[in-house]
């Protein structure tokens, strides 16, 4: 029977190893090959000339600045209302707790849509507003800048922080922070020497993901710099291979700066593992006891009107702005009554080709890669955790690499895998695409599974194979049925980023392949905002919906 499960676990282990190396190795092995060899001789002047451009350094630096102040702020935005949760009396707790996850639900390139409908120099609501009340030309905020780039990603990723700290805090064993105040520590010292120094961890796992979505993001810089010049190295990717109309040596130039975009993202994890090796984070003890709360006081009101005054700016006001303009008869019209139309969204909805045909792909896409994701991860989460194999470390790295670089990196890579160079061409099919999904949310897939899977006892497959089962017949009779909400889960944690997936469908879309984030940035460059936005209400809808499903499904698993 050992030999059975042997057998079969090296079976399992060649097919997630074969999968794996398709769709991550190749690309991968493809970006550095094309770069670095040409006719299969080693030349690295490519890489060289593409290092030394003036305008690719300004790209770089200007990706580095971004990524700084977007990681530096996000966290401190993020820790300060995760602590003003979690370890004050602030009243409407719950309530503030999911209204700050809200920004992480939506495309941060449909904020920022919403924020130039608002702030651009000239033709900005606010900004119109404002330079009618002051008699002026000058705008209140030019949000096509680096300093706009920065805020609206700031709006969109500083929960990365406040959802790591606020699950650490409500982890944490008070009872270190009382036995400081019973020793005669204040309040400021209890917070700088026991609190801030165990949530370390939580801290550096939010800014960390802060920092790679910023250096790796397309959709902000995209919509908020092109108009200004502004590049950052995954929008000058975009601009070389699109200047290049999708040549080979625009693709071979895209891939050397992806290169350099992988080596900024590798340092930056770097910095956090060293981060996280100053010191032991022990936070979690046996004995459960509520926290010990700050009061307020004076204090309770304008802090609670902080908050909500936060939460108007980043999640009602570019809601309010995307539904509102979407209903427009013509952008730039006042948002008055008489000049609402639901034509806009039944344009989207029955009448364009394009839209219906993103619309379409998009649920193909999201549909197709979630359950071939899930269950090819839910395969390779068991050979890791029940099986566990020699080699396992490989097939774990492997699986997550794709999420840990650049979404429009691996595009190049998937362009140069299946372009023809093994006598297989997908380009400007719906095929690469989805090689693609299921390479990037590959790693959402492996650590829900996995999760499930710790959960199950080896027990309770043994107890099966003892009453006659094979090692296959108990895991389909016995584990699965045991890890599906977890599996159910996984699924929409990939359906969900794959709806509204942009930057690595930009380069990978042909005429008929247009997904929803595609179509969105596509008709909003092309001047029809209206229907742009009428297109990106339709997006959060589904967002909506698919959110409020996985709330449930995660919600009945923790109840089991």
């Amino acid at each position: 029977m050992e030999g059975s499960r042997f057998n079969t676990g090296q079976l399992l282990l060649v097919i997630s190893t074969i999968i794996l190396v398709i769709t991550v190795v190749l690309p991968v092995a493809m970006i550095v090959y094309n770069v670095f060899f040409y006719n299969w001789s080693f030349d690295w002047s490519l890489f060289a000339s593409m290092l030394t451009d003036p305008d690719n350094l300004a790209a770089m630096w200007n990706t580095v600045k971004i990524s700084f102040f977007v990681t530096t702020l996000g966290t401190v935005v993020g820790l300060f209302f995760a602590w003003l949760i979690g370890r004050s009396d602030i009243p409407l707790k719950g309530l503030m707790k999911s209204l700050f996850v809200i920004p992480y639900m939506f495309p941060p390139f449909i904020g920022a849509m919403a924020w130039g409908l608002l702030l651009a120099p000239r033709a900005g609501y606010i900004n119109k507003m404002f330079m009618a009340l002051t008699g002026g030309r000058t705008p209140l905020f030019n949000i096509n800048t680096l300093a706009g780039i920065v805020f609206v990603e700031l709006c969109y990723y500083f929960p990365f922080v406040f959802i790591q700290v606020s699950g650490a805090l409500e982890r944490m064993d008070p009872t270190l922070e009382e036995s400081a105040r019973i020793a005669g520590a204040n309040r400021l010292t209890v917070i700088r020497r026991i609190t801030m120094p165990l949530v370390v961890p939580a801290i550096a796992a939010g800014a960390m993901l802060i920092l790679i979505s910023s250096l790796s993001h397309f959709g902000v810089p995209a919509i908020l710099g092109f108009s200004n010049g502004v590049f950052t190295l995954p929008t000058k990717i975009y601009e070389l291979i699109y200047r290049a109309s999708g040549s080979f040596e625009g693709i071979r130039q895209g891939a050397s700066l992806s290169i350099l975009l992988v080596a900024v993202v590798v340092l930056a994890l770097a910095l956090q593992r060293r981060v996280l090796r100053t010191g032991r984070y022990d936070i979690i003890r046996g004995k459960s006891m509520r926290p010990m709360l700050i009061k307020l006081r004076g204090w309770k009101a304008p802090l609670l009107a902080v908050c909500f005054v936060f939460l108007i700016v980043t999640v009602i006001l570019p809601l309010f702005t995307i539904f509102g303009v979407g209903f427009l008869k013509a952008y730039g019209v006042p948002m008055k009554l008489a000049n609402m139309t639901l034509n806009n969204f039944k344009y989207v909805l029955f009448e364009s080709r394009m839209a219906r045909d993103a619309i379409r792909n998009s649920f193909f896409l999201s549909i197709t890669s979630a359950v071939i994701t899930m269950l090819v991860g839910t395969m390779i989460a068991y050979v890791i955790v029940k099986i566990q194999p020699r080699g396992k470390g490989v097939l774990e790295v492997l699986g997550i690499l794709p999420y840990s670089i650049p979404g429009i990196v691996l595009a190049v890579g998937v362009i140069l895998t299946w372009s023809g160079a093994f006598y297989l061409n997908l380009y400007n099919t719906i095929w690469i695409i989805l090689i693609a999904y299921i390479a990037r949310y590959m790693a959402f897939s492996m650590k829900s599974a996995s999760a499930s899977l710790e959960q199950v006892h080896d027990s309770l497959e043994e107890a099966s194979r003892t009453c006659g089962a094979s090692h296959f017949e108990s895991l389909l009779d016995v584990t699965l049925p045991l890890i599906r909400p977890g599996m159910v889960a996984g699924f929409f944690l990939i359906f969900l980023p794959a709806m509204r997936e942009l930057t690595t469908s930009l380069l990978l879309y042909g005429p008929f392949t247009r997904t929803m984030g595609v179509a969105i940035y596509s008709i909003n460059e092309e001047g029809y905002t209206v229907q742009a936005c009428a297109l990106a209400g339709v997006a959060i809808i589904i967002i909506v919906i698919g959110e409020l499903i996985l709330r449930f499904v995660t919600r009945e698993r923790r109840g089991q």
